[in-house]
């Protein structure tokens, strides 16, 4: 009996291969093979509910005949893709295709596992079902939401602001975040403040104390003149330790690591992006080799989950390595439980990401993976064990001192159990530990000398930008987005022109703020963080069964259309945003900064009486500073046409250098490819057109080669082309594509 199995990514195929018979036959959609149409909106909506119209994505048509042609003299078909709304989705339109050409008896079924094991397919194959057409529908909701936004309100925005601007419904709402954080530090006016610490001898040891109170009330010095007459008024008591305070402070192990966790703690303890974490874990989930090159093996459970539950199963064997690895008071009583503590409602469909085998140790097969997969499952492995261990406990030890009406306070800790600690390192967000080591002979009523009073002046700060890290959290919080998503929410506010990083740290760009405040102005509900997660709630509810996907759509849809109807009546004319620096020039009408192709500029209100314009910079309060344009840098270089110097010159599709003769000399230096074109024979040369640089034949228009991914200088292992491309899809996952159109080579990373 002939069985199909049908995965999403054709990394899993190897992993899998080796843990059944060979009965199955392993194929895969290599991620989706149908969507909306991109040329179209592809949504229609009638009193009838919601129609979508789905089209094949270029390329997967012979993705789609093989698993078909080997579906048909299958008599079990197993759709096996990713186990959430995604994979369901990949699931539901393989099997519409797989349909027409079924044997007539032919049973498909659907199947899911969250570890790549060969008890957990086992245990899938044994237990089939079909396709949760609940989830279909929340991944449906979702899709057509994102379509009717994105489709929708960009072109507004290229009429009122610049051609080639998008919006989204979840990540407009992510860059408004960032906006809004920018305006608050902008708008941040820091207050004065002053601490006052006592530095005071015991015996031959010496205790340095923040002042906390004055009388009963807490001390709050605001200014130099005060913090002084406090100095002086200090200098003249006499002080005696007040009370000692001991206890034992308890520090719990944090949870297993769900998909929004790790994102941030790979970003903060090993540098990771979210989409390189992400990758990372899809490596570790789908299986790499280890002893046997041939062999891959599954080492983590899968990497796109909201839960913290741990299953039994692997809740026993942790236990029970901690107990063999580690001391009998480091193993708790019974297995430690968690719960999130976010606006987000868990889905609980996946459990907490761990490793699949606890007895494989980061120790026994770092030799074996890349140096960054070792590095995330290292920090996963750690974590696990970690979160099955008894807390850490400090002696903590509070001084109190008292002189007149000022008192002091010191709180010093030491460790005294390390518990997870001996596993597992990580500060959460206020946990630092004290570092303050006191006298041990202190006692109540002992007089102290003060010896030195140390004021010193501080400013208050505003919130910092975000970074990666802090805008998942923030988003998880907020409950916008899903573990599926961030990674996805993260890359596109970066890719487009809407932020910069500075310091890994999120800025918005003239251009963010000016499409955030239109898109608030105009649309405030879909920009609306609160109505954002309410949706996202909506969704959930649509997969569990509890709301009708249409209901939903037509609801969101009658607010929407009326918000959009009104946005598009409204401003005609491009959209500038006027400042109060008079222009230098005609001395006449206030500069606007506007947007063009190449970036934002300050141009004068005056025009086409003023044509003064000039690019500009922002300092940290947000004011404008007009930035001289820098004359063309000439190069120690000659023109091999006319013999004059070259210069580095700067256009609207970036830097250049081109001869100083110009326009008499019409030279530009191309930057060319170390090998010929292997149609022509003719160099490879960098090109420009309106969407940006792509690498094109010397020879056109005889020679029509043009490239538009990266290079990768790899000859193809099946035509020997002198190299390949690299295409990167959203979700990370990169293609090395051979563009020989004779030879189809395609190789997943």
């Amino acid at each position: 009996m002939k069985k199909l199995i049908i995965v999403e990514s054709p990394s899993k195929i190897k992993t899998i291969a080796k843990l059944l018979d060979k009965d199955y036959v392993i194929m895969s959609t290599m991620g989706h093979i149908k969507d909306l149409p991109s040329k179209k909106i592809g949504v229609s909506i009638d009193k009838n509910g919601v129609s979508i119209e789905y089209v094949v994505l270029d390329g997967k048509e012979q993705t789609i005949a093989s698993i078909c042609r080997q579906a048909s003299t299958c008599d079990i078909i197993y759709l096996a893709p990713d186990p959430d709304r995604e994979g369901e989705i990949i699931g539901w339109h393989i099997a519409q295709e797989i349909a027409k050409v079924a044997k007539k008896n032919a049973q498909i079924f659907r199947i899911s596992f969250n570890e790549i094991t060969e008890p957990a397919i086992i245990e899938a194959i044994s237990h089939p079902g079909d396709l949760n057409m609940k989830l279909v529908e929340a991944q449906q909701a979702r899709r057509v939401l994102d379509r009717w936004v994105g489709y929708e309100v960009s072109p507004i925005l290229w009429r009122k602001i610049a051609k080639g601007l998008s919006a989204g419904r979840v990540q407009s709402v992510a860059l408004r975040m960032i906006c809004d954080r920018e305006k608050s530090i902008r708008n941040f006016v820091p207050e004065e403040y002053w601490s006052i610490t006592g530095n005071f001898a015991h015996n031959k040891a010496m205790i340095a104390a923040p002042l906390t109170n004055i009388g009963k009330e807490k001390a709050e010095i605001k200014d130099e003149k005060t913090a002084q007459k406090v100095v002086e008024s200090l200098k003249k008591e006499n002080y005696a330790i007040d009370s000692i305070t001991d206890k034992v402070r308890i520090r719990n192990p944090l949870p297993p690591f769900m998909t929004s966790t790790l994102q941030q703690a790979a970003y903060n303890l090993l540098g990771f992006s979210v989409k390189k974490t992400m990758q990372i874990a899809q490596h570790l989930y789908e299986g790499l080799p280890l002893k046997d090159p041939s062999s891959p093996v599954a080492l983590i459970t899968y990497m796109r989950t909201d839960s913290l539950r741990i299953a039994d199963t692997a809740l026993q064997q942790v236990r029970g390595y901690i107990n063999k690895n580690y001391k009998a008071d480091y193993l708790p009583a019974k297995a430690n439980v968690f719960a999130k503590k976010t606006k987000a409602k868990t889905q609980d469909a996946h459990e907490a990401i761990r490793p699949i085998d606890v007895n494989m140790s980061p120790e026994k097969i770092r030799q074996y993976l890349p140096p960054d997969e070792a590095k995330l499952y290292d920090l996963i492995w750690k974590r696990f064990v970690a979160c099955q261990m008894k807390p850490a406990e400090y002696a903590q030890r509070q001084v109190t001192i008292k002189g007149g009406i000022y008192t002091f306070k010191v709180t010093g800790s030491t460790l005294i159990f390390d518990g997870f600690l001996q596993v597992y390192q990580e500060e959460e967000e206020g946990e630092k530990d004290e570092k303050i080591a006191l006298p041990a002979d202190l006692k109540e009523k002992n007089p102290l000398a003060l010896k030195k009073v140390d004021p010193k002046q501080h400013f208050t700060q505003p919130q910092p930008r975000f970074t990666e890290s802090s805008l998942v959290k923030e988003l998880e919080k907020e409950g916008i987005g899903r573990p599926s998503t961030y990674a996805t929410i993260l890359n596109t506010i970066r890719a487009r022109a809407y932020t910069a990083l500075e310091k890994k740290k999120f800025v918005p760009t003239e251009l963010g703020m000016v499409v955030t405040d239109l898109l608030v102005k105009n649309l405030p509900e879909i920009m609306d963080p609160k109505f954002t997660a309410l949706m996202e709630e909506e969704l959930d509810k649509v997969a569990h069964g509890e709301l009708e996907r249409d209901i939903l759509l037509k609801d969101f849809h009658k607010t929407f259309e009326k918000d959009l109807a009104e946005f598009m009546g409204k401003d005609g004319g491009k959209k500038a945003v006027e400042t109060e620096i008079m222009c230098p020039q005609c001395k006449k009408h206030k500069l606007a900064i506007r947007f063009s192709k190449t970036g934002e500029f300050l141009g004068c209100t005056g025009f086409p009486e003023c044509h003064f314009t000039s690019n500009f910079t922002r300092d940290e309060k947000g004011t404008i500073e007009l930035k001289e344009v820098e004359a063309p840098k000439l190069l120690d270089k000659k023109c091999p046409n006319c013999g004059k110097q070259l210069r580095q010159m700067h256009g609207k599709f970036g830097d250049f250098i081109a001869c100083s003769g110009y326009p008499e000399c019409k030279y530009i230096e191309r930057k060319t490819l170390p090998f010929k074109c292997p149609l022509s024979g003719d160099d490879i040369i960098e090109r420009a057109w309106r969407g940006g640089k792509f690498w094109g034949c010397s020879g056109y228009p005889k020679c029509k080669l043009a490239i538009f991914d990266p290079i990768e200088e790899t000859p193809c292992p099946q035509c020997k082309w002198p190299f390949l491309t690299k295409k990167t899809n959203k979700d990370g996952e990169s293609t090395l594509i051979c563009v020989n159109k004779d030879c189809g080579y395609k190789s997943q990373q």
